[in-house]
């Protein structure tokens, strides 16, 4: 009896030892692959390496900085992960390419769930990269917020204010609202309005105001100047002074405060005047009894009773 006892004892040690026997044979067997899998996803991430610095010097000859820092950088990513999947046939090579593209797909999806927002960004980076409605250097307006571009990157744009201050605007958000781009074209146009007296001949003050602007260093000829009468004002007749100059931010402040003094000074030698707003008073009964100092007036404008 006893005999038999030990048998049945013996027996599940021997299937204890038959299966960590086979685990170590099978990762001996498996060492190999290992070794290999991860010779090649080393030798793949220089490969990738060299393609994201070779990509990126190809496309900075003929697009913009961020376009070739950002496509380089993704052609590597592909390029790694291509080699990762490699190394994973590798080392199981019962699992067939067509099972782990299946497989990639589910993970593709869970992944796509939980990580939504960094997937639209870098997509919405993309595509703005390949629209290229602006570039680095620019000067836009984008949801409030105006600066120069410092450059688009994989999730986010940066924009440094006209205050000197960083602004980071996700990409998706940049890429589904408008855009006010200053610098797209070469010049743009400034107005501020002149009042003059009624007094005065409207169509010398025009001829004046167009001369002045022609004086000043920075204006555009073409399209040329402008003063246009736009309104019959309370006090004075309002004239709109146009003109055209480079787009950015600063040099358009410096033109406008130049071609502003140089306006007056223009209208003042002429002899044609700006006056100020015309205020009528209408005479109370309280402010004639304060004048003749007939009754005392309260301080909220009304006769104190006496």
């Amino acid at each position: 009896m006893r005999a038999a006892g030990s048998d049945e004892e013996i027996a599940p040690n021997e299937e204890v030892s038959d299966s960590a026997r086979n685990i170590l044979e099978g990762v001996l067997e498996a060492l190999p692959r290992l070794g290999v899998a991860i010779v090649l996803i080393i030798v793949g991430y220089v490969i990738a390496r060299l393609l994201t610095v070779g990509l990126k010097r190809i496309f900075s000859r003929s697009q913009t900085d961020s376009f070739a820092r950002v496509m380089s950088k993704l052609a590597g990513y592909i390029l790694n992960f291509v080699f990762v999947l490699a190394g994973i046939a590798i080392v199981f090579p019962s699992v067939k390419p067509v099972d782990l593209l299946a497989g990639l797909g589910f993970f593709s999806v869970a992944v796509g769930f939980a990580f939504q927002d960094i997937l639209e960004n870098t997509l919405s980076g993309v595509l703005l990269l390949f629209r290229q409605p602006f570039e680095s250097g620019d000067q836009i307006e984008v949801q409030g917020q105006t600066g120069t571009v410092q450059g688009i990157t994989i999730r986010e744009t940066r924009i440094k204010t006209f205050t000197g201050e960083l602004i980071v605007i996700p990409n998706r958000d940049v890429y589904k609202n408008v855009i006010r781009v200053q610098t797209h074209y070469d010049e743009r146009r400034i107005d501020f309005v002149v009042g003059i007296a009624y007094e005065n001949d409207a169509r010398e003050a025009t001829r004046v105001i167009v001369d002045a602007l022609n004086s000043v260093d920075g204006t555009a000829a073409v399209p040329p100047p402008e003063a246009l009468v736009t309104e019959l004002g309370v006090s004075t007749v309002n004239i709109t002074a146009r003109f055209w100059c480079g787009p950015r931010q600063h040099d358009v402040l410096v033109l406008q405060d130049e071609a502003i003094k140089t306006v007056k000074e223009a209208l003042d030698t002429s002899g044609i005047e700006m006056p100020a707003d015309i205020i009528a008073l209408q005479a109370t009964p309280s402010l004639k009894a304060a004048l003749q100092n007939e009754a005392e007036v309260t301080p909220g404008g009304s006769i104190k009773a006496t």
